[in-house]
């Protein structure tokens, strides 16, 4: 085989690798695609299916009790949902809590307006492989992921505010 061929064969290999997980670590969903569709438990006591929410911008944002910059990014979080929700905007907010209390104890404390999910066993957060907190992904109307935050500092609510803006107007 010449030496050509190698490396050709060995990007091919790699890309079959991490196109279907093997060997690699997951990755929150890339731009572009459609969001992995899931349901929840809502702290309304309802469940809450993303392919339901067609047809509106939807921010999900995962979240846990014990994340610091979890707690500065909510209340932020929630000044964009009460400003653009009439616009056909809509907030998940899904906590990966282990245990409800804690993740109910914060949410209380905060008097956030947005729906919260619940996903304890953190099958959701897997199925987004999650792997940052807070992660926060904006999807369009037509349940395409179209920006993918990892973590959370100063300013990003800016970020995410014209994010949404830009997504109401398409």
């Amino acid at each position: 085989m010449s030496a050509r061929k190698r490396p050709a064969k060995f990007l091919l290999v790699l890309t079959v690798l991490t196109v279907v997980g093997v060997g690699t670590a997951t990755a929150l969903p890339a731009v572009g695609l459609v969001a992995p569709d899931f349901a929840l438990k809502s702290d309304s006591g309802r469940n809450v299916r993303l392919s339901e929410l067609r047809g509106q911008v939807v921010l999900v944002n995962f979240w846990a009790s014990w994340c610091n910059p979890c707690r500065q990014e909510l209340p932020l979080l929630n000044k964009i949902f009460m400003q653009y929700r009439a616009a056909g905007f809509t907030l998940l907010a899904v906590s990966v809590d282990d245990n409800r209390k804690n993740a109910e104890g914060m949410l209380k404390q905060l008097a956030l307006k947005f729906p919260t999910l619940f996903d304890g066993n953190k099958n959701v957060a897997k199925l987004y492989g999650v792997d940052t907190m807070p992660a926060t992904l904006l999807i369009d109307r037509d349940g395409r992921v179209r920006y993918v935050h990892r973590g959370y500092y100063s300013g990003y609510e800016r970020k995410y505010e014209q994010q949404v803006r830009e997504l109401l107007k398409e």
